[in-house]
């Protein structure tokens, strides 16, 4: 299944397979050289951290091209008055009684931890295309789900995050 993601996802992760192929991989290709030049490798923890890195370096470089590779690119288009992507939302859950603010954001940004919940996701469907005063109904599994009030939204440009989950 390809990432939805937009044309900004797209450049961010550009740079950083650049940034990681022009500087990071030289940096660890000099570490690797500098620690080989000590000596017998057997006993060298120096080196093998060194070709360590080097490999979570170039492991890294592989699964970002894949992304951009198999990325089917949204646009972030969306009317004023409804929840879409960059979306600041504050939602009412009736069943905890509680209050509870969120971005929505594409699925590579997603981190639930922080507030930014992927489009993809049982909340992210819910409420896309919702407006302020909808109810809707979160199906979370075929036998759990909680019903949301929409109580505000405020538009934004971006997701705000210039960091790319990594898998």
């Amino acid at each position: 299944m390809a990432n939805e993601m937009t044309k900004k996802d797209i450049e961010k992760i550009n740079e950083e397979i650049e940034y990681r192929k022009l500087v990071t991989r030289k940096n660890a290709i000099e570490a690797v050289k500098e620690a080989r030049a000590q000596g017998d490798l057997s006993e060298n923890f120096e080196y093998y951290a060194a070709k360590r890195d080097k490999n979570k370096n170039e492991s890294r470089i592989r699964y970002l091209e894949r992304l951009v590779k198999n990325a089917k690119i949204i646009e972030e288009d969306r009317k004023d008055d409804e929840v879409g992507l960059y979306s600041k939302v504050e939602l009412y859950i009736e069943d905890d009684d509680e209050t509870m603010n969120i971005k929505l954001v594409t699925s590579i940004r997603g981190d639930s931890l922080k507030g930014l919940i992927s489009i993809d996701s049982p909340l992210g469907k819910a409420i896309k295309g919702h407006k302020v005063g909808d109810e809707v109904y979160v199906k979370v599994s075929d036998k759990y789900g909680y019903n949301a009030v929409i109580k505000n939204i405020e538009q934004t440009d971006d997701d705000g995050s210039d960091e790319i989950r990594s898998y």
